[in-house]
């Protein structure tokens, strides 16, 4: 896939509301109006009329705030089987085979040939630190794992989040989380 330069309009766009490129497509339209034939001044503005679709579309699958409050308060009053359960069916539908692990992972994730460790049994803390992050990241390095994920319903800290990125660690928690067992749900009809 072509990834628009950082910083560029284009790189702008796709990460802002669909609505800000169809109105730039109309203020380009009346201005190219003014100074072109119809059929060209439609076509100068195809490339944001695109973005714009592209972006709506991609918004239109991200759950709403009240999706994700029921989503998170329905995983906290599960027990740990049945949490376990849901996550992990997530994944084997995402294609992945699904492992118990020991020691901090719960998990271990293969899919083409990669092993990712997944740790997710304390989702239900209500603040998530670097503390478990570190022990996440150590147990990738011990078990050569490529990737590692990190499951939670609560908050997590500033500095885990930064941890995480430094460690390549996703943390699924919230909007994250929701929309991978949305994404899921779909890929399993």
């Amino acid at each position: 896939m072509i990834k628009p330069r950082d910083g560029s309009l284009f790189a702008y766009l796709l990460r802002a509301p669909w609505w800000v490129s169809f109105l730039i497509a109309l203020g380009l339209f009346a201005i190219a109006r003014v100074f072109l034939p119809a059929v060209y001044a439609v076509a100068t503005t195809l490339p944001f009329l695109g973005i714009g679709a592209w972006v709506a579309w991609k918004q239109s699958k991200i759950p709403g705030q009240a999706k994700v409050d029921a989503t998170m308060e329905r995983l906290r009053g599960m027990a740990w089987n049945e949490f376990s359960v849901v996550v992990t069916e997530s994944f084997r539908g995402r294609g992945y085979e699904v492992a118990p692990a020991r020691g901090v992972a719960d998990f271990s994730l293969t899919r083409d040939g990669y092993v990712t460790l997944l740790a997710c049994k304390r989702w239900k803390a209500a603040q998530t630190g670097v503390a478990p992050l570190r022990e996440l990241a150590d147990a990738r390095q011990a078990a050569a794992a490529r990737a590692a994920i990190y499951v939670t319903t609560g908050a997590v800290a500033p500095a885990a989040i930064k941890f995480a990125a430094a460690n390549d660690i996703t943390v699924l928690s919230d909007l994250g989380l929701t929309q991978h067992l949305e994404d899921a749900r779909r890929v399993a009809k």
